[in-house]
């Protein structure tokens, strides 16, 4: 697709570096921390913002990976096979939605594998990736790595290297990195201000920080040689989806700007280069 008149190429896709392009496959309802038990009052809209993404990227010629809530995957098994049809990667985002660090030990290794289970049925064949709902791998529970590794995944996009209220680690590694024993971790990107890592390229801060913020903390990130993991929600590209009264601090960032999500993904994916996960870690080689 041409760039608009007048409107330069402003980002770093001629330099080489490839960014992943990453899916957190949930509703809109999953991550406003409601009880799950109450999940079924709500509309299930997660066709409508799916289809429209996966639109986009055939029509930017790009292959993400799909981080697939095994929930959502039992609730449209058909939409997981069409993610996968039109030939996107799939990872899992845990069965539940539920936050890693809450769950410890066991019940994240149950939580996981019926998550793996569920994408077994659907046809997904084997699973590399996992991203934990919230980002939720955080300081005290890195214990995640080693559950993780028994369940045969072989790189995690859970560790944001910030500080938030819900998760984060922030002297972690911002760049792609070995966990151990085979796991790779390819850690959310920031930009580093001073001493502090700021959050961009995804999400809630895709939507509030201006698109120059995100162009510009992905272009630094680039120059360095470095990869980033952009990641978004199918609910961002589906505006009309109700709106709950839920806690403040959860409400504005869930609902902020969401009109401007499609044309800035549009924009991203034409100034700057795209892949799955996996092809970014040389995996599909």
């Amino acid at each position: 697709m041409p760039l608009p008149e007048g409107e330069p190429l402003t980002g770093v896709k001629a330099e080489g570096v490839v960014n992943a392009l990453t899916v957190d496959l949930e509703d809109w309802y999953q991550g406003l921390e409601i009880d799950p038990e109450d999940w079924g009052r709500y509309e299930d809209r997660l066709a409508i913002g799916t289809l429209r993404l996966l639109d986009l990227l055939a029509e930017a010629g790009v292959r993400a990976t799909f981080f697939v809530l095994g929930y959502a995957a039992e609730r449209a098994p058909d939409l997981v096979r069409e993610i996968q049809a039109r030939g996107h990667e799939l990872g899992t985002h845990g069965y539940g939605h539920r936050f890693v660090y809450r769950l410890g030990p066991e019940g994240f290794r149950a939580d996981l594998k019926r998550s793996l289970e569920v994408l077994a049925k659907v046809g997904s064949g084997p699973i590399r990736g996992h991203r934990a709902p919230y980002f939720s791998i955080t300081s005290g529970a890195e214990w995640a790595f080693e559950v993780l590794q028994e369940c045969s995944i072989t790189f995690d996009s859970s560790v944001f290297p910030v500080k938030n209220y819900r998760y984060g680690i922030p002297d972690s590694p911002r760049w792609i990195h070995d966990v151990g024993d085979g796991l790779v971790e390819f850690p959310l990107p920031t930009y580093r201000l001073g001493k502090r890592n700021i959050p961009i390229a995804g999400g809630a801060y895709f939507r509030i920080f201006p698109y120059t913020f995100t162009r510009f903390g992905l272009s630094e990130i680039n120059s360095t040689g470095h990869a980033a993991a952009f990641y978004i929600h199918p609910w961002e590209l589906d505006p009309g989806h109700p709106r709950l009264s839920v806690a403040r601090r959860i409400r504005i960032p869930h609902y902020w700007n969401l009109k401007a999500t499609e044309g800035r993904l549009r924009r991203l994916m034409r100034e700057f280069r795209f892949a799955s996960m996996g092809e970014v870690l040389g995996l599909d080689a």
